[in-house]
């Protein structure tokens, strides 16, 4: 009966082994999910910088509340430069792509946020498309 009894505790440790494994990426699993949620951006490090005859911001580093849309990135920059609403200017997203005045501020910085920065390039004529 010892055999049986050893070949039964083997057994045992061989189903403890087999379930503590599978429990450790499951907690490793929550902890990034609850670490995610608590690192929620409140605001993003914006980074402007001038393209072509563009004026030069003597600040170039601004934060800017994440949950805002573009459009209030684009009213802030025509004020920090002076610029009425009938003088053009162009941004783009690291001189890549103009995004859309809905797009919230969170999701760019998520998707194309660089080195802790968004940065965004800005413009008087159409540089990119």
């Amino acid at each position: 009966m010892e055999g049986s009894e050893v070949g039964n505790q083997q057994e045992s440790n061989k189903d403890k082994e087999t379930t503590e494994h599978v429990a450790s990426p499951t907690e490793t699993l929550e902890q990034v999910i609850r670490q995610k949620k608590e690192k929620d951006i409140t605001k993003v490090i914006v980074q402007f910088r001038a393209i072509g005859n563009a004026p030069i911001l003597k600040q170039k580093l601004f934060k800017i509340t994440a949950s805002q849309k573009f459009q209030a990135v684009t009213i802030f920059l025509r004020k920090e430069l002076n610029y009425g609403a009938s003088d053009p200017l162009f941004m783009y997203i690291n001189s890549a792509f103009a995004p859309a005045p809905d797009e919230i501020i969170s999701n760019l910085y998520k998707s194309f946020g660089t080195d802790g920065f968004l940065v965004i390039n800005y413009c008087t004529t159409a540089a990119w498309g």
